[in-house]
């Protein structure tokens, strides 16, 4: 599989204004995910952040209105904007919004952004009275009606000491949305996949509660390939703080009855189910709706078990023919292979991901895993030590060749 961004021409248009520095770390995160990064700078954008900056991350030439008569002539801004597969100008300002609407060209960003036959991508920035006021939100309007995708302006502290909305969105979620607007042609296009992530819990009282030590990092990887391939994704997720990438519609739940309701309601719309969560297997008879006190004496917690959710999905699938492909996560201390292919018969499933969860350097709470794929017709695939990123691959590039 290739990132969605790799080999793509971005055009990076900066204008005035003091998130222009944010800028920089945008030009250097898609330059190291395999983009070609061009960058546009306004005037005005000059006197908050140097061409060196970009040229440096980007190890590209950076372009400023005196290009425009250079030894290239006046077409540069058509081979530039020719050559693009998405014009992203980050951060804009309400005077550079004004000017792409009436369609003026007085310096090469906006006369490029005229010529441009690829998508554009704006990230508003500009002080809160600015951006409420009747004429920026009419040009918004205008831009959306032309097809510009416009992200934030988000709230937050700004220059002028005011909290509004106003600030530029992150360069991290401006990435995460580039992303995924190259992904909308993969290999999974149009596919629904359902992804569970992390552990749950299981409550003792109000301040306590039973769980594991899931991070839910391979299922929040999953999701993100699942994306990344075109697909269709939801997320299920125990309680955790990861971020949610852009794109993945998030349900979060706590315990293992949550999860199973949650699971339950979306299988009938998925195509695939990807059960990467650490679900509880026990959980208490009866918790307290009181903190128990330490004065009372050590508590006496009886457990009962939780419902197993991928056997009912599977009887499910029995009925409706959904989802079409069911995969489960074996995660094991000792006869790993064993117990995963017990699992694999049990649950009908059309093939289990097992790792060894003694093993330091994969399995819970790090980044990498060491992982056996295990199909229902007996087959093997044992993968060395990967990111988690690369085992999600795996599970996916092995989904598309079930779904084909």
């Amino acid at each position: 599989m290739i990132h969605p961004i790799k080999k793509k021409r971005i055009l990076l248009g900066v204008t005035g204004s003091i998130a222009a520095y944010k800028s920089a770390d945008l030009a250097s995160k898609l330059t190291q995910a395999g983009a070609e990064v061009d960058v546009i700078l306004t005037k005005a954008a000059t006197a908050f952040v140097s061409l060196l900056t970009f040229q440096s991350v980007t190890g590209r030439k950076a372009y400023v209105d005196a290009d425009l008569w250079g030894d290239q002539g006046h077409v540069v801004h058509i081979s530039l904007g020719k050559e693009a597969d998405l014009f992203v100008i980050a951060p804009v300002t309400a005077n550079t919004m004004a000017k792409m609407v009436h369609g003026e060209a007085g310096n090469l960003l906006t006369l490029t952004a005229l010529a441009a036959e690829c998508p554009i991508l704006i990230a508003p920035a500009m002080d809160g009275g600015m951006y409420s006021h009747p004429a920026t939100q009419a040009n918004l309007e205008i831009l959306k009606s032309r097809k510009v995708t416009i992200i934030g302006p988000e709230a937050g502290h700004l220059a002028s000491g005011m909290r509004a909305v106003g600030r530029m969105t992150e360069p991290s979620d401006l990435f995460g949305n580039i992303r995924y607007l190259f992904s909308r042609s993969g290999p999974l296009t149009g596919k629904k996949i359902l992804v569970t992530a992390g552990g749950t819990q299981e409550a003792i009282d109000p301040v306590r509660f039973i769980t594991n030590r899931s991070s839910g990092k391979q299922g929040f990887a999953i999701a993100q390939v699942a994306i990344d391939m075109g697909a269709e994704v939801r997320l299920i997720s125990g309680p955790n703080l990861l971020p949610t990438p852009i794109g993945v519609e998030r349900t979060d739940v706590r315990s293992a009855e949550e999860m199973s309701a949650a699971v339950i309601s979306h299988t009938a719309n998925a195509d695939v189910l990807i059960m990467a969560a650490a679900v509880a297997d026990y959980r208490p008879i009866k918790n307290s709706s009181e903190k128990i006190k330490k004065s009372s004496g050590i508590p006496e917690i009886k457990l009962k078990a939780t419902q197993d959710i991928l056997k009912n999905v599977s009887e499910e699938k029995k009925k409706s023919g959904k989802p079409k492909v069911i995969i489960g996560f074996a995660a094991e201390s000792k006869d790993v292979i064993e117990n995963a292919e017990k699992k694999l018969l049990e649950k009908g499933l059309d093939f289990i991901v097992a790792n060894d969860i003694s093993a330091k350097d994969a399995g819970f709470e790090v980044d990498t895993n060491r992982v056996t794929i295990i199909s229902a017709d007996g087959s093997k695939e044992a993968l060395p030590l990967l990111t988690k990123e690369q085992v999600a691959i795996a599970i996916l590039e092995k989904v598309e060749e079930i779904l084909k």
